[in-house]
Protein backbone atom coordinates (compact mmCIF):
# COMPACT_ATOMS: atom_id res chain seq x y z
CA UNK A 1 0.00 0.00 0.00
CA UNK A 2 3.07 2.26 0.01
CA UNK A 3 3.08 4.28 -3.19
CA UNK A 4 6.62 4.63 -4.62
CA UNK A 5 7.81 7.77 -6.34
CA UNK A 6 6.84 8.33 -9.99
CA UNK A 7 3.72 6.13 -9.90
CA UNK A 8 1.75 9.31 -9.26
CA UNK A 9 2.26 12.52 -11.18
CA UNK A 10 3.92 15.43 -9.37
CA UNK A 11 0.61 17.28 -9.70
CA UNK A 12 -1.26 14.48 -7.92
CA UNK A 13 1.37 14.39 -5.17
CA UNK A 14 1.13 18.16 -4.73
CA UNK A 15 -2.67 18.17 -4.51
CA UNK A 16 -2.89 15.33 -1.99
CA UNK A 17 -0.02 16.73 0.11
CA UNK A 18 -1.79 20.10 0.18
CA UNK A 19 -4.93 18.33 1.39
CA UNK A 20 -2.89 16.60 4.10
CA UNK A 21 -1.31 19.79 5.47
CA UNK A 22 -4.38 20.93 7.48
CA UNK A 23 -4.71 17.37 8.86
CA UNK A 24 -1.12 17.47 10.10
CA UNK A 25 -1.62 20.98 11.47
CA UNK A 26 -4.73 20.07 13.43
CA UNK A 27 -3.20 16.79 14.64
CA UNK A 28 -0.10 18.54 15.96
CA UNK A 29 -2.26 21.18 17.67
CA UNK A 30 -4.50 18.55 19.27
CA UNK A 31 -1.51 16.57 20.52
CA UNK A 32 0.04 19.72 22.02
CA UNK A 33 -3.22 20.63 23.74
CA UNK A 34 -4.44 17.23 24.90
CA UNK A 35 -1.52 14.83 25.33
CA UNK A 36 0.42 15.17 28.56
CA UNK A 37 4.19 15.32 28.61
CA UNK A 38 4.31 11.91 30.30
CA UNK A 39 2.31 10.31 27.49
CA UNK A 40 4.23 11.76 24.53
CA UNK A 41 6.68 8.79 24.55
CA UNK A 42 3.68 6.50 24.01
CA UNK A 43 3.36 8.04 20.53
CA UNK A 44 6.88 6.78 19.83
CA UNK A 45 5.96 3.29 21.00
CA UNK A 46 2.87 3.47 18.79
CA UNK A 47 4.96 4.60 15.82
CA UNK A 48 7.33 1.69 16.44
CA UNK A 49 4.39 -0.73 16.49
CA UNK A 50 3.13 0.58 13.16
CA UNK A 51 6.61 0.58 11.62
CA UNK A 52 7.21 -3.03 12.65
CA UNK A 53 3.78 -4.30 11.62
CA UNK A 54 4.35 -2.89 8.14
CA UNK A 55 7.44 -5.10 7.85
CA UNK A 56 5.41 -8.29 8.31
CA UNK A 57 4.53 -8.98 4.69
CA UNK A 58 1.94 -11.68 4.05
CA UNK A 59 1.17 -13.41 0.72
CA UNK A 60 -1.98 -12.18 -0.99
CA UNK A 61 -4.08 -13.68 -3.80
CA UNK A 62 -2.62 -12.93 -7.21
CA UNK A 63 0.99 -13.46 -6.16
CA UNK A 64 1.41 -10.08 -4.45
CA UNK A 65 2.05 -9.22 -0.80
CA UNK A 66 0.54 -6.94 1.80
CA UNK A 67 0.87 -6.05 5.46
CA UNK A 68 -0.90 -4.74 8.52
CA UNK A 69 -0.51 -1.12 9.59
CA UNK A 70 -1.96 -0.82 13.08
CA UNK A 71 -3.53 2.57 12.41
CA UNK A 72 -6.84 1.78 14.08
CA UNK A 73 -5.00 0.17 17.00
CA UNK A 74 -3.07 3.40 17.63
CA UNK A 75 -6.22 5.50 17.24
CA UNK A 76 -7.96 3.40 19.91
CA UNK A 77 -4.97 3.47 22.27
CA UNK A 78 -3.83 7.06 21.79
CA UNK A 79 -6.61 8.87 19.93
CA UNK A 80 -6.89 9.42 16.17
CA UNK A 81 -4.87 12.65 16.11
CA UNK A 82 -1.98 11.05 17.99
CA UNK A 83 -2.26 8.02 15.70
CA UNK A 84 -2.01 10.30 12.67
CA UNK A 85 1.24 11.80 13.97
CA UNK A 86 2.70 8.42 14.97
CA UNK A 87 1.97 6.76 11.61
CA UNK A 88 3.11 9.83 9.68
CA UNK A 89 6.51 9.78 11.41
CA UNK A 90 6.79 6.01 10.86
CA UNK A 91 6.10 6.54 7.14
CA UNK A 92 8.72 9.29 7.01
CA UNK A 93 11.40 7.04 8.54
CA UNK A 94 10.44 4.26 6.13
CA UNK A 95 10.76 6.55 3.12
CA UNK A 96 13.98 8.33 4.11
CA UNK A 97 15.97 5.41 5.51
CA UNK A 98 14.57 2.34 3.81
CA UNK A 99 13.04 3.52 0.55
CA UNK A 100 9.66 2.06 1.50
CA UNK A 101 7.26 4.57 -0.01
CA UNK A 102 8.23 7.57 -2.08
CA UNK A 103 9.53 10.99 -1.06
CA UNK A 104 7.26 12.90 -3.44
CA UNK A 105 4.47 10.42 -2.63
CA UNK A 106 4.93 10.91 1.12
CA UNK A 107 1.88 13.16 1.37
CA UNK A 108 -0.24 10.67 -0.58
CA UNK A 109 0.89 7.77 1.59
CA UNK A 110 0.21 9.82 4.71
CA UNK A 111 -3.26 10.74 3.44
CA UNK A 112 -4.17 7.09 2.90
CA UNK A 113 -2.37 5.38 5.77
CA UNK A 114 -2.06 8.05 8.48
CA UNK A 115 -5.36 9.87 7.89
CA UNK A 116 -8.05 7.73 6.26
CA UNK A 117 -7.09 4.50 8.04
CA UNK A 118 -6.92 5.63 11.70
CA UNK A 119 -9.72 8.19 11.56
CA UNK A 120 -12.24 6.01 9.74
CA UNK A 121 -11.22 2.90 11.67
CA UNK A 122 -11.64 4.78 14.95
CA UNK A 123 -15.01 6.23 13.94
CA UNK A 124 -16.36 2.78 13.04
CA UNK A 125 -14.96 1.38 16.29
CA UNK A 126 -16.65 4.08 18.38
CA UNK A 127 -19.92 3.76 16.46
CA UNK A 128 -20.17 0.03 17.20
CA UNK A 129 -18.70 0.13 20.71
CA UNK A 130 -21.10 2.85 21.90
CA UNK A 131 -24.05 0.70 20.80
CA UNK A 132 -22.94 -2.62 22.26
CA UNK A 133 -21.42 -1.70 25.66
CA UNK A 134 -19.94 -5.13 26.38
CA UNK A 135 -16.44 -6.58 26.22
CA UNK A 136 -17.37 -8.83 23.30
CA UNK A 137 -18.95 -5.86 21.58
CA UNK A 138 -15.80 -3.83 22.11
CA UNK A 139 -13.59 -6.48 20.53
CA UNK A 140 -16.04 -6.85 17.63
CA UNK A 141 -15.87 -3.08 17.17
CA UNK A 142 -12.06 -3.21 17.17
CA UNK A 143 -12.00 -5.96 14.54
CA UNK A 144 -14.56 -4.33 12.24
CA UNK A 145 -13.07 -0.86 12.61
CA UNK A 146 -9.56 -2.02 11.77
CA UNK A 147 -10.80 -4.13 8.83
CA UNK A 148 -12.76 -1.23 7.33
CA UNK A 149 -9.99 1.29 8.02
CA UNK A 150 -7.36 -0.74 6.18
CA UNK A 151 -9.59 -1.45 3.21
CA UNK A 152 -10.63 2.20 2.92
CA UNK A 153 -6.95 3.17 2.78
CA UNK A 154 -6.35 0.47 0.15
CA UNK A 155 -9.27 1.79 -1.93
CA UNK A 156 -7.91 5.34 -1.80
CA UNK A 157 -4.53 4.00 -2.94
CA UNK A 158 -6.16 2.09 -5.81
CA UNK A 159 -8.04 5.20 -6.94
CA UNK A 160 -4.87 7.32 -6.89
CA UNK A 161 -3.16 4.71 -9.05
CA UNK A 162 -6.12 4.27 -11.38
CA UNK A 163 -6.71 7.91 -12.26
CA UNK A 164 -3.15 8.41 -13.52
CA UNK A 165 -3.62 6.99 -17.05
CA UNK A 166 -6.83 8.98 -17.37
CA UNK A 167 -5.22 12.31 -16.54
CA UNK A 168 -1.60 12.11 -17.64
CA UNK A 169 -0.61 10.85 -21.09
CA UNK A 170 2.25 11.40 -23.51
CA UNK A 171 1.82 12.91 -26.97
CA UNK A 172 1.63 9.33 -28.26
CA UNK A 173 -1.23 8.55 -25.92
CA UNK A 174 0.70 6.33 -23.52
CA UNK A 175 0.36 6.81 -19.73
CA UNK A 176 3.13 8.90 -18.22
CA UNK A 177 2.91 7.39 -14.75
CA UNK A 178 1.09 4.35 -13.37
CA UNK A 179 -0.17 2.67 -16.55
CA UNK A 180 -3.05 0.66 -15.06
CA UNK A 181 -6.56 2.22 -15.08
CA UNK A 182 -9.19 1.95 -12.36
CA UNK A 183 -10.60 -1.20 -13.96
CA UNK A 184 -7.28 -2.88 -13.14
CA UNK A 185 -6.01 -1.10 -10.03
CA UNK A 186 -9.20 -1.33 -7.96
CA UNK A 187 -9.77 -5.10 -8.22
CA UNK A 188 -6.03 -5.85 -8.13
CA UNK A 189 -5.64 -4.05 -4.80
CA UNK A 190 -9.06 -4.47 -3.22
CA UNK A 191 -9.71 -8.18 -3.73
CA UNK A 192 -6.55 -9.28 -1.85
CA UNK A 193 -7.14 -6.70 0.88
CA UNK A 194 -10.79 -7.64 1.33
CA UNK A 195 -10.01 -11.36 1.38
CA UNK A 196 -6.76 -11.44 3.37
CA UNK A 197 -5.01 -8.21 4.39
CA UNK A 198 -8.05 -6.75 6.16
CA UNK A 199 -8.35 -9.83 8.34
CA UNK A 200 -4.61 -9.73 9.09
CA UNK A 201 -5.02 -6.12 10.23
CA UNK A 202 -8.01 -7.05 12.38
CA UNK A 203 -6.17 -10.02 13.91
CA UNK A 204 -3.06 -8.01 14.80
CA UNK A 205 -5.18 -5.18 16.19
CA UNK A 206 -7.30 -7.37 18.45
CA UNK A 207 -4.32 -9.44 19.64
CA UNK A 208 -2.09 -6.46 20.48
CA UNK A 209 -4.93 -4.49 22.08
CA UNK A 210 -5.80 -7.48 24.28
CA UNK A 211 -2.15 -7.89 25.30
CA UNK A 212 -1.71 -4.22 26.13
CA UNK A 213 -4.96 -4.12 28.07
CA UNK A 214 -3.62 -6.89 30.32
CA UNK A 215 0.01 -5.87 30.79
CA UNK A 216 -0.02 -2.08 30.43
CA UNK A 217 -3.46 -0.51 30.87
CA UNK A 218 -1.77 2.89 31.17
CA UNK A 219 -1.69 3.01 27.37
CA UNK A 220 -5.49 2.85 27.42
CA UNK A 221 -6.58 4.36 30.70
CA UNK A 222 -5.02 7.67 31.74
CA UNK A 223 -5.35 6.95 35.44
CA UNK A 224 -3.82 3.48 35.32
CA UNK A 225 -0.39 2.87 36.77
CA UNK A 226 2.44 3.15 34.25
CA UNK A 227 3.78 -0.26 33.35
CA UNK A 228 5.58 -0.26 30.03
CA UNK A 229 8.30 -2.89 30.45
CA UNK A 230 6.07 -5.55 28.86
CA UNK A 231 5.33 -3.17 25.97
CA UNK A 232 9.01 -2.74 25.23
CA UNK A 233 9.28 -6.52 25.42
CA UNK A 234 6.58 -6.80 22.75
CA UNK A 235 8.44 -4.30 20.56
CA UNK A 236 11.63 -6.36 20.96
CA UNK A 237 9.76 -9.56 20.11
CA UNK A 238 8.34 -7.99 16.96
CA UNK A 239 11.82 -6.84 15.94
CA UNK A 240 13.16 -10.38 16.28
CA UNK A 241 10.22 -11.86 14.38
CA UNK A 242 10.26 -9.41 11.46
CA UNK A 243 12.20 -11.80 9.16
CA UNK A 244 8.93 -13.74 8.91
CA UNK A 245 7.97 -10.97 6.51
CA UNK A 246 10.67 -12.21 4.13
CA UNK A 247 8.82 -15.50 3.68
CA UNK A 248 6.15 -13.78 1.57
CA UNK A 249 7.39 -13.90 -2.02
CA UNK A 250 6.41 -11.47 -4.72
CA UNK A 251 6.02 -7.70 -4.75
CA UNK A 252 3.12 -5.65 -3.44
CA UNK A 253 0.89 -4.46 -6.28
CA UNK A 254 2.04 -1.07 -7.53
CA UNK A 255 5.43 -1.25 -5.81
CA UNK A 256 7.45 -2.77 -8.64
CA UNK A 257 10.86 -1.40 -9.46
CA UNK A 258 11.31 0.38 -12.77
CA UNK A 259 13.45 -2.50 -14.02
CA UNK A 260 10.62 -5.02 -13.51
CA UNK A 261 7.59 -2.93 -14.45
CA UNK A 262 7.71 -3.73 -18.17
CA UNK A 263 7.54 -7.45 -17.40
CA UNK A 264 4.54 -7.30 -15.03
CA UNK A 265 1.72 -9.50 -16.31
CA UNK A 266 -1.77 -8.01 -16.41
CA UNK A 267 -4.73 -9.51 -18.30
CA UNK A 268 -2.43 -12.28 -19.49
CA UNK A 269 0.22 -10.07 -21.08
CA UNK A 270 3.25 -8.05 -20.08
CA UNK A 271 3.13 -4.27 -20.10
CA UNK A 272 6.10 -4.17 -22.46
CA UNK A 273 7.26 -0.63 -21.75
CA UNK A 274 8.07 1.80 -18.96
CA UNK A 275 6.06 5.05 -18.90
CA UNK A 276 8.20 8.10 -19.63
CA UNK A 277 7.28 9.92 -16.46
CA UNK A 278 8.40 6.95 -14.40
CA UNK A 279 11.57 6.34 -16.37
CA UNK A 280 12.72 9.96 -16.12
CA UNK A 281 11.15 10.82 -12.79
CA UNK A 282 12.42 11.73 -9.34
CA UNK A 283 15.14 9.51 -7.89
CA UNK A 284 16.15 9.12 -4.24
CA UNK A 285 18.62 6.61 -2.81
CA UNK A 286 17.70 5.46 0.68
CA UNK A 287 20.40 4.51 3.18
CA UNK A 288 19.16 0.91 3.57
CA UNK A 289 16.82 0.27 0.64
CA UNK A 290 14.33 -2.56 1.17
CA UNK A 291 15.62 -3.07 4.73
CA UNK A 292 18.80 -4.68 3.39
CA UNK A 293 22.31 -3.98 4.64
CA UNK A 294 25.16 -4.67 2.24
CA UNK A 295 27.36 -7.56 3.33
CA UNK A 296 24.79 -9.07 5.68
CA UNK A 297 22.27 -11.86 5.09
CA UNK A 298 18.77 -10.58 4.39
CA UNK A 299 17.51 -11.90 7.72
CA UNK A 300 20.16 -10.05 9.71
CA UNK A 301 19.63 -6.89 7.68
CA UNK A 302 15.89 -7.07 8.28
CA UNK A 303 16.31 -7.45 12.04
CA UNK A 304 18.86 -4.63 12.26
CA UNK A 305 16.67 -2.38 10.12
CA UNK A 306 13.68 -3.15 12.32
CA UNK A 307 15.67 -2.44 15.48
CA UNK A 308 17.08 0.80 14.08
CA UNK A 309 13.71 2.06 12.87
CA UNK A 310 11.92 1.24 16.12
CA UNK A 311 14.70 2.77 18.24
CA UNK A 312 14.76 5.98 16.19
CA UNK A 313 11.00 6.41 16.55
CA UNK A 314 10.96 5.77 20.29
CA UNK A 315 13.93 8.09 20.90
CA UNK A 316 12.45 10.85 18.72
CA UNK A 317 9.29 11.04 20.80
CA UNK A 318 11.21 10.81 24.07
CA UNK A 319 13.21 13.84 22.93
CA UNK A 320 9.99 15.66 21.98
CA UNK A 321 8.64 14.85 25.43
CA UNK A 322 11.69 16.39 27.09
CA UNK A 323 11.20 19.56 25.04
CA UNK A 324 7.51 19.88 25.91
CA UNK A 325 6.50 22.41 28.56
CA UNK A 326 4.54 21.78 31.71
CA UNK A 327 1.77 19.24 32.13
CA UNK A 328 -1.55 19.79 30.44
CA UNK A 329 -4.93 18.21 30.69
CA UNK A 330 -6.11 15.52 28.39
Amino acid sequence: MHIPDNYLSPETCAVVTTAMVPVWHRSVRKVKEEVTKARIPLLGIGAAFSFLLMMFNVPLPGGTTGHAVGGTLLAILLGPYSACISVTVALLIQALLFGDGGILAFGANSFNIAFILPFLGYWVYRFIKDRTRSEKGEYLAIAIGSYIGLNAAALATAIMFGIQPLLFKSAAGQPLYNPYPLSVSVPAIMIPHLLVAGFVEAGFTVAIYSFIRKVSPSMIYEGAREKTRAIYGLVAALVILTPLGLLATGTAWGEWGIDELSTVISDGKALGYVPEGMKNGFSFEAIMPDYVINGLPDTAGYVLSAAAGAAILIIMFKVLSSLKGGENKR
